[in-house]
Formats: C-alpha cells, sequence, structure tokens
C-alpha cells in the first residue's frame, strides 16, 4: 500500500470536500435567486440590487474612483451623466 495510497485517500476526500462545497455554493446560488425573484415581485429592480451589492462590496475610495473615470469616460463621448457623479 505505501505512500501512493495515503496520497490517494488525501486525494479523494479533498475532491469530496469540494464536491459539497459545489453543492452548498449551488443552493447558496439558488438561494439569491429567489430573493431576486421575490424583490422583482414587490416591484424593485434586482438589476439594480445586483449593483448595490457589488458597489456595497468595495471600499469607498474604489468606488468614487471607479465614479470618477466613469464620468471622464461619458464626457469624453459627449454624454452626460444623469447618476450625479
Amino acid at each position: 500500500m505505501g505512500g501512493g495510497q495515503v496520497a490517494a485517500d488525501e486525494l479523494r476526500l479533498l475532491i469530496e470536500r469540494a464536491e459539497r462545497l459545489e453543492e452548498e455554493k449551488k443552493g447558496i446560488s439558488d438561494d439569491i435567486k429567489d430573493v431576486m425573484a421575490e424583490a422583482k415581485g414587490r416591484g424593485y429592480d434586482p438589476k439594480a440590487i445586483r449593483k448595490i451589492l457589488s458597489i456595497r462590496k468595495k471600499r469607498a475610495e474604489e468606488v468614487q474612483e471607479e465614479n470618477a473615470i466613469l464620468q471622464i469616460y461619458m464626457e469624453a463621448l459627449g454624454m452626460q451623466s444623469t447618476f450625479g457623479f
């Protein structure tokens, strides 16, 4: 049996652990979809909610920098921002 069996057992355990986590991830993803469907059913825009979630993950400085760059690009293209940045 030797070291190869130990490595195979360890590898199998790691793979099984990853498989369980993938299942949990799928379950959480399904839960998030349910929340977005509920929000939509209550009249909220899921796309806007997803954007807010994305923004809330970032530091304030990072959001300000992205907004400043977006503003510069929009001005360069002759577009007016309606976002107030």
